[in-house]
């Protein structure tokens, strides 16, 4: 797959790397505070936090992941995105966003603290910067993959430079450096994938020829969205209509969605409320139309090459192989800008996230108190340095996968998951307690890793593929961590209810008050007018793949 990169495409990706510096180093003269650093001052719009949401999300594993996932199962790969994100985002803008926002919380550990207790605020904030390295590990090994395919640099090599590079920009300038850095990624991005999209379709003859390819190949389950997902069918995702409406569309979709502070941190940096909900509503359109520039990507890999299974990488290589194959100088060197900006976009969110968890819900309530805001500023810098560098040491554990979307998911039902549950459960039940939360979310977490590492990777339970179990294992740790956190609500004593305001659903915030701008009530601005809008497109568009 090695292509032939002349001196235009390398030009293209030198210049893409200068303009990235020059937006971290213009955002480090707007750096003060902590609160600038962490969290851009609370003073971003919408449009830009929303744009910085999605483009978070859109990372070199979720291209490489979601092409192949399209590769591996066809058009069960829809399901990510229509029922596995929009209506969580909608959720979140609608129904958590006010909760985090006007309770003035810098991160998602820190509400468990208010919420709760130290405890569940410690044992959230440990589990959350391990899962902040280990996936940012995984979008370092996603850039290996394609610069050791395409260009022919050494795994090492790739590593550090592009580390290099978002360790520059979110280090000198925190939060507002890698969100407006998003901003532009989000574009490159598209730049580099809607090409590949048209070229690849005209390849195999349209849509129609490449449905019928498929279908001759995988059968007619394999270009329909729920097409043998009845309950003891068999399909080439392994999962039923139950568990991927319950394990993908409510708890690893909810888990990540409204608990993940690699997302969250985006809305938390809105100007106000009335932006900081409407942010992920935003996002939430983009989202729908992503699946067509990156599941359609892996389903022409698939037609194009039957035995890609067979490769080095597995169905990670859907995206490299089309590259490879189908684009000319130039905008080849788009294709390669727009895979390491979509690496540099969800390792900068992990790293700022854990830079900001580690810093404010662990060093400085824990570890050194009441120090002056300069020496808080310079701990989250050099955190960020250290988590780029542990990044680089859990790379390799990605490699043990042919779909690296199953290894993230599996990361989603063990960190996630739990974190959801007792989130939703204190969010409406004043009766949960601290030690609920705390055992609640270790109990999930522990029973999802036991039920994947256990039952299922020790044969003891049968599950025909890594996403099923994935789904199961969300299903337990929810389930386990629900009534355990029930269980042990009942038998301790809860927070006085005035301490609880502003914290469960049903009461204010003391200071809660509307700081919405002039002009916010114009029907485009509407929160609930956005999400219903998000819902509809996305049922329209799940209609032509249920025939």
């Amino acid at each position: 797959m090695r292509l032939s990169v002349n001196g235009l495409d390398y030009a293209i990706l030198g210049v893409y790397f200068v303009v990235v510096l020059g937006i971290g180093f213009m955002a480090r003269r707007s750096v003060r505070t902590s609160l600038d650093f962490f969290l851009s001052g609370r003073s971003l719009p919408a449009w830009v936090t929303g744009l910085a949401f999605v483009a978070a999300n859109l990372g070199a594993t979720e291209i490489l992941g979601m092409a192949a996932n399209g590769a591996q199962y066809g058009a069960y790969g829809f399901h990510w995105y229509w029922i596995g994100a929009v209506p969580a985002m909608v959720f979140l803008g609608l129904v958590m966003m006010p909760f985090y926002y006007t309770s003035r919380v810098g991160s998602v550990p820190e509400f468990l603290l208010r919420r709760f207790s130290p405890s569940s605020h410690i044992l959230s904030s440990v589990l959350f910067a391990v899962a902040s390295v280990l996936i940012a590990g995984v979008n370092l090994y996603a850039l290996a993959i394609v610069m050791q395919a395409l260009l022919g640099w050494s795994l090492w090599v790739s590593v550090i430079v592009a580390g290099a590079i978002v360790l520059a920009y979110i280090t000198v300038g925190g939060l507002s450096s890698a969100i407006y850095n998003e901003v532009l990624q989000f574009f490159v991005i598209l730049a580099a994938l809607i090409p590949l999209t048209v070229v690849g379709l005209k390849r195999v003859g349209g849509w129609d020829g490449l449905s019928d390819t498929l279908k001759s190949q995988h059968g007619s389950d394999f270009m329909t969205a729920w097409g043998g997902t009845g309950i003891g069918h068999q399909n080439p995702l392994g999962a039923n209509w139950l568990t991927i409406v319950l394990g993908l569309g409510f708890v690893l979709s909810f888990g990540y969605w409204t608990t993940n502070f690699t997302e969250i941190q985006r809305t938390l940096s809105s100007k106000n409320l009335s932006a900081a909900k409407r942010a992920p509503l935003i996002a939430a359109f983009p989202k729908i139309l992503i699946p067509a520039v990156v599941v359609v990507p892996g389903l022409i890999a698939a037609a194009l090459q039957p035995k890609l299974a067979d490769g080095p990488n597995g169905y990670n290589d859907a995206i490299p192989m089309l590259m490879g194959d189908l684009l000319p100088n130039g905008v080849l060197g788009i294709a390669v800008t727009g895979l390491i900006a979509a690496f540099m976009a969800g390792m900068a969110a992990n790293v700022s996230s854990l830079n900001t968890v580690f810093t404010t819900d662990l060093w400085r309530p824990y570890v050194v108190k009441d120090r002056e805001d300069a020496y808080y500023v310079k701990v989250g810098r050099i955190v960020t340095v250290i988590g780029v560098f542990a990044s680089m040491g859990t790379a390799f554990l990605a490699s043990s996968f042919s779909n690296i979307m199953a290894y993230l998911q599996t990361l989603f039902s063990f960190f996630n998951v739990p974190m959801f549950v007792v989130f939703i459960i204190g969010l409406f039940w004043k009766r949960m307690t601290g030690h609920a939360a705390f055992w609640g979310l270790l109990a999930g977490t522990v029973s999802a890793m036991i039920n994947y590492f256990v039952l299922y990777k020790q044969d003891i339970i049968s599950i025909p593929s890594d996403q099923g179990a994935n789904f199961v294992s969300a299903m337990v740790g929810f389930g386990v961590g629900g009534l355990v956190s029930v269980a042990v609500s009942l038998v301790t004593k809860p927070k006085p209810i005035e301490e609880l305001q502003g914290l469960v659903y049903g009461t204010t915030a003391p200071d809660a008050e509307d700081d919405s701008e002039p002009g916010d009530d114009a029907w485009y601005r509407k929160p609930a007018l956005l999400g219903w809008g998000a819902i509809i497109l996305a049922v329209v568009c799940y209609i032509p793949f249920t025939i």
